[in-house]
């Protein structure tokens, strides 16, 4: 499709809904609304959470294809009917009945509504290696990559005591699997924690990881504080999930707070707390991979399609 410019003239239109977010959630809504013949613009600043991944798995029909492909396909898809897509960032929205959303490259359109679907960032442990190799051979969620690293020895790095539920998660996938607590002490894990494990068959290595070794551009180890290597092809991380929520907190979204961050209250359509704006994907959560973004905007789009046809009929009724 074709991308309008940040430095491409576009005025200050108005559009039935301005999507933030140019993800699978984003795209998806997109979609339905341009289907929908609902006039729709979609703002993208080009930076998918799962960027650093080579393929996605899962989504039916999709399964294996990469990311970026994955959104190429999505962008020219909406083109299809009408959506238009810019480059940009909206810095700031505000309401006076209808929304005015600001970019940054200094244009300002009208909306009547808003999906936010502006996703999340991961913000990895800070160990030399793990951000470089992040999406590669340093994985974070098994039922995105487990398959394809499959039965190789995996380790897990600790970034708190729920470590352990990922840790034996991954033994799904290999029967080789080691626990490093990096900064957790031996200490903070129960009881039952150290039974499962056991059960499991993963083994629990205490002390600070200091580095990962890579040979031949490839993970071949982890490294502690003391010295000790421990081989291994491939290493779990949880990163820390940090939504962008700056958008919603200015509308004034009720947020919840969450282990995993605090994300926006909202209905089962993805309705926040703020009448007119919906939010999907990784805005309402740190688990929603794509198949579930996709299936959010899909429902925060129909509903808005409704809502902006009762809005009008009421309107014609009683003006």
């Amino acid at each position: 499709m074709e991308v309008v410019k940040m430095n491409e003239t576009f005025g200050e239109e108005t559009y039935d809904v301005v999507v933030v977010g140019g993800g699978a959630a984003g795209l998806s809504a997109a979609l339905v609304l341009g289907r929908a013949r609902q006039r729709t613009l979609v703002v993208d600043a080009g930076e998918p959470r799962n960027a650093p991944s080579s393929h996605m798995q899962g989504y039916l029909t999709r399964d294996g294809m990469a990311p970026a492909e994955f959104l190429a396909l999505g962008r020219e898809e909406i083109a299809r009917y009408g959506v238009r897509l810019v480059r940009d960032r909206v810095t700031d929205v505000t309401r006076d009945g209808d929304f005015t959303v600001a970019l940054d490259a200094g244009r300002t359109v009208r909306a009547r509504r808003l999906v936010v679907a502006t996703g999340l960032r991961d913000e990895l442990p800070a160990v030399p290696g793990v951000a470089e190799r992040f999406g590669r051979d340093v994985l974070h969620c098994p039922f995105c990559h487990g398959w394809e690293v499959r039965d190789q020895p995996f380790g897990v790095l600790a970034s708190s005591a729920m470590s352990v539920h990922q840790a034996l998660m991954v033994s799904q996938w290999s029967k080789d699997v080691t626990l490093f607590l990096h900064r957790v002490a031996e200490e903070e894990l129960s009881e039952e924690d150290l039974r499962r494990l056991a059960a499991a068959g993963v083994g629990v290595v205490p002390g600070e990881v200091a580095a990962l070794e890579i040979e031949d551009d490839r993970l071949t180890g982890v490294r502690l504080a003391d010295g000790t290597a421990h081989t291994r092809s491939v290493l779990f991380v949880a990163p820390r999930p940090v939504p962008r929520t700056g958008l919603l907190e200015r509308l004034g979204a009720e947020l919840t707070e969450t282990p995993f961050g605090a994300y926006p209250v909202v209905d089962p359509t993805g309705l926040t707390t703020v009448p007119g704006v919906w939010a999907a994907g990784n805005a309402i959560g740190f688990a929603e991979q794509v198949v579930h973004a996709a299936s959010g905007g899909y429902r925060a789009a129909a509903a808005i399609v409704g809502d902006l046809l009762m809005s009008d009929l009421d309107a014609a009724v009683t003006g």
